[in-house]
């Protein structure tokens, strides 16, 4: 399905939503207060140089790290959320209070009242941060629970008619059926909807499964078992993505970089997911095999009605087959636009940067390219006036302080 056949339908909803997201590891922060928005069957990119926190983003999204402060939402609902930031909110304003209060106490009796005001303002604050530190906790611990609750709700009222509807023989395989669908939705797991590719083909297939177990493992971890319906699903699957079903029966070292891919692409899949998390899935491939695994998640987007977060460093790969793109710098988003957008207004000198890199297959044009260096120190001066992630255009957002912000909307006007 299109995107515009889904905007018809009512879809253009946002399926996606991250906020303020942090991944620290000790002192290091790999991913600083990252917020964006992914709709419904789009496929938004992720770009930027290696290490600057695409692909941490992305295991973040699918919980492979705890997120140490943010929230993410998928479909409306917390799917992960970080603690750190209202503990360093009650912290900071502990400090502040105290630092205040050392100034007020030299007023005397008035400063005293004023103590004694900002004392319970201090409360009620840290009151209302502990609540929502206590709500991320549970939403976190417990948001797949509630989902395999909602999920075994859903198939009990599915077969509590028919089963009430049908007597013998029908009611005997109903009632079979029931109890297996039941199983399988008491080990239902809201991050299923969201599959991951990763990058390395190989690295991420275990060599002691054949392709048909690693591809049906995910089936089996919910609770699948029934080998025939399992293989009938594997056997689809790998046709979808481009191979055959005796390829099945091999193991991953019998098959070339591209057909690795394909097998991780058909593990994603066979989960029926609503959005997929591609981590730089053609970079460890020949370039005449990176278009044709292209080409392969574009046709699935369009024939399962996908939603793509799409990770690459590689920007005229991204532009092709990205809808809308988010530009990161050493964990920071610090540009974010549709595609056609960005490559005609490249705003951050980040951005301008990236771009200024990619090759054309134009001889006089590659005498004339001139390569742009991103020196942060000589580009910004954020001593007193210090950035945010401001709108210089509807829908294109840019990391920048207030005199970029007016220098960045003169340019687009010019």
């Amino acid at each position: 399905m299109s995107n515009e056949a889904m905007k018809q339908n009512g879809q253009d909803e946002t399926l996606l939503r991250v906020e303020h997201l942090c991944q620290y590891f000790g002192s290091n922060k790999a991913v600083d207060d990252v917020s964006f928005e992914v709709k419904r069957g789009e496929v938004f990119g992720l770009v930027g140089e290696s290490g600057c926190g695409k692909t941490t983003t992305g295991r973040s999204i699918i919980r492979l790290y705890d997120i140490t402060s943010g929230n993410i939402y998928f479909k409306g609902k917390r799917i992960a959320a970080g603690t750190q930031s209202y503990r360093d909110n009650i912290k900071a304003a502990k400090k502040r209070f105290r630092e205040e209060s050392e100034e007020l106490k030299k007023q005397g009796s008035t400063g005293a009242a004023q103590i004694e005001e900002k004392k319970k303002q201090l409360d009620k604050y840290v009151a209302e941060q502990r609540e929502l530190l206590k709500s991320a906790r549970y939403d976190h611990k417990n948001c797949n629970k509630i989902y395999a609750g909602e999920a075994l709700l859903e198939v009990e009222e599915k077969y509590k008619k028919l089963i009430a509807e049908a007597s013998g023989a029908e009611k005997a395989r109903l009632e079979k059926e029931f109890a297996y669908e039941k199983k399988i939705a008491k080990k239902q797991k809201f991050i299923t909807k969201i599959q991951m590719i990763f990058q390395d083909p190989i690295a991420s297939l275990d060599p002691r499964m054949t392709v048909g177990q690693i591809i049906a493992e995910g089936l089996v971890i919910r609770g699948e078992t029934d080998k025939k319906k399992i293989n009938e699903k594997v056997y689809q699957v790998l046709e979808l993505v481009g191979l055959v079903r005796e390829h099945a029966g091999r193991y991953p070292h019998e098959f070339s970089g591209g057909q690795r891919q394909r097998i991780g692409v058909a593990r994603a899949v066979i989960m029926n997911p609503e959005m997929i998390i591609a981590d730089e899935p053609v970079s460890a491939l020949d370039v005449s095999i990176q278009a044709q695994v292209i080409n392969l998640l574009d046709d699935l987007r369009h024939q399962m009605g996908l939603t793509v977060l799409f990770i690459a460093h590689d920007l005229s790969v991204v532009k092709y087959f990205s809808d809308r793109i988010g530009v990161m710098y050493f964990g920071k988003m610090v540009e974010l636009a549709t595609s056609d957008e960005l490559f005609k207004h490249p705003l951050h000198p980040y951005t301008r940067s990236l771009l200024s890199a990619i090759p054309m297959p134009d001889p006089d044009y590659e005498k004339q390219r001139k390569r742009i260096t991103y020196e942060p120190l000589k580009e910004h001066d954020y001593t007193t006036d210090k950035p945010s992630f401001r709108e210089v255009l509807p829908g294109h957002f840019v990391h920048c302080n207030e005199e970029e912000f007016k220098r960045y909307q003169e340019q687009v006007q010019e």
